[in-house]
């Protein structure tokens, strides 16, 4: 996929922009001549004019036909800012041409607002180095609060990843750091990001000379990255101040972020957000390095998704994702897509470091259970939420010492938990079991014959696995509507 360099944006406070030293003007025959402010300002918009409207200044200072002039570049930096298009160097378009901003050329993004997108909606981030200015885990918050902007706007799901294999890398980095796009300094370029694609593909610079704040303060680092997470996902810029795509850097409130025009283009290049709720941005995941782990937890069979015996402990969905764990391992695939990302269960929840028997989720509070003998882990967010429970808080007797499975009815407020012939009903709302007593599998799902190595609902359907095999079953007419292998939920 060819990657398309969305922007190198240089955002700034309220203050004037800060300019590099000017050459002076020298004279055909060499004398030099100190320059004026006016020679200032013509040297500022000239070079304004060359970097973001693509005006092609002739060096031996002759004007050629072929090329537009300066003065009609001059009215499309008018024009695109609200300016009087008068074409000259008033006191207004000088004031524009010093307030910090976006480094995109403003010609091409005005006739061309939207640019590559993502051929997935499950999009996985990462951050490589931090900002010295603010704690790890504060710049942890507002990137993903920063990315939950577009989430909530389209059906894009981001999972954080630990690795550097991740969609879209975030870097706080400063002066030349490899992308040929070298920061300034304080006060000058904030940030820039690179359209959707391979690579470099939409990767998130931040220049740490900038003061990056939590606030109203320095540098909103919520506000930046908003707004280079809108380029990173293909959009370009706006030339309404009331949208986060504008490309000049200004203080705004933080609810509500996005503006009608942000929400119809991230729309138009992804379509509408989903009915179903989605999982929160911040479920932590990581794509480990070396996928084919070659470590003693994992020997070859279960490392081939495409073995005809294989397996999986425990299924679920996490939004528009499907969970895979066996053993110690775990795939995950996109809803309706064959994009799979795989590797050890530790490199995608740090803190799970066992293998999982049985796991459910639950869109309505963004948050997964996983089990494990007779523990069950709360995720949700980043993070597992406290310490591992016993499951007798969720009202299993003593004599029940694993799940098998577990899956989650949404439509009826139901888990179902599985465990050798028998079955229990767990309402979510109450947080009550159904029944002091489980029922039998047999009795309720006529020809699942136990024991449910997983399950899963999706799309009005339940699915068991029973070994190696799949069964779509129609819980309402109680019978069987169809049956697949594993393999073939992994694309094989």
């Amino acid at each position: 996929m060819q990657v398309l360099l969305c922007l190198v944006c240089a955002f700034g406070l309220f203050g004037q922009f800060r300019q590099t030293p000017l050459p002076d003007i020298r004279e055909d025959n060499g004398s030099v001549h100190p320059t004026t402010p006016a020679q200032n300002d013509l040297s500022l918009a000239t070079k304004y004019l060359q970097r973001f409207y693509s005006f092609q200044a002739d060096p031996t200072g002759r004007r050629r036909r072929s090329r537009p002039s300066f003065s009609s570049k001059l009215k499309d930096m008018q024009s695109f800012f609200g300016l009087n298009r008068t074409g000259t160097l008033n006191p207004e378009t000088l004031l524009v041409m010093r307030t910090p901003r976006c480094g995109v050329s403003d010609v091409e993004d005005y006739s061309h607002r939207r640019g590559n997108r993502w051929r997935k909606n499950l999009i996985t981030y990462g951050v490589g180095r931090y900002t010295s200015d603010l704690p790890v885990n504060t710049v942890d918050t507002l990137i993903a609060l920063a990315l939950d902007v577009w989430a909530k706007a389209s059906p894009l799901t981001f999972l954080r990843s630990y690795s550097h294999q991740a969609d879209i890398m975030v870097e706080f980095v400063s002066n030349e750091h490899g992308d040929s796009f070298p920061f300034d300094g304080p006060e000058g370029t904030l940030a820039h990001a690179f359209g959707p694609g391979e690579g470099i593909g939409g990767d998130v610079h931040f220049d740490e000379a900038e003061v990056w704040t939590a606030g109203p303060k320095g540098f909103d680092l919520y506000l930046v990255a908003a707004h280079e997470f809108g380029h990173a996902l293909g959009l370009k810029h706006s030339q309404s101040p009331e949208s986060v795509m504008y490309p000049k850097y200004k203080h705004r409130k933080t609810y509500n972020l996005l503006s009608s025009e942000d929400i119809i283009n991230i729309n138009t290049l992804y379509g509408p957000r989903n009915k179903q709720p989605s999982p929160s941005s911040r479920f932590s995941w990581s794509y480990p390095s070396n996928p084919w782990y070659s470590g003693s937890y994992f020997p070859v069979p279960l490392k081939d998704m495409c073995n005809p015996d294989l397996t999986f402990d425990a299924v679920t969905t996490v939004g528009e994702a499907i969970f895979f764990f066996r053993d110690k391992y775990l795939w995950i695939k996109h809803n309706n897509q064959n994009d799979i990302k795989e590797g050890p269960i530790s490199n995608f929840m740090p803190n799970i470091d066992r293998k999982i028997d049985a796991a459910y989720w639950v869109p309505q509070r963004s948050t997964a259970y996983l089990f494990n003998g007779t523990n069950f882990w709360t995720v949700k967010g980043s993070q597992v939420k406290c310490r591992a429970k016993n499951i007798s808080s969720l009202g299993f007797p003593s004599w029940v010492q694993q799940i098998d499975a577990a899956v989650h009815i949404h439509k009826t407020v139901h888990t179902l938990f599985f465990t050798e012939h028998l079955y229990w009903r767990y309402n979510e709302h109450y947080k009550t079991m159904n029944d002091s007593s489980p029922r039998n599998i047999s009795d309720d799902f006529p020809g699942i014959n136990g024991p449910i190595s997983a399950a899963l609902y999706k799309d009005g359907s339940l699915h068991f696995f029973v070994g190696s095999d799949v069964y779509k079953y129609d819980f309402k007419q109680k019978e069987i509507i169809g049956a697949d292998k594993t393999t073939s939920w992994l694309g094989c």
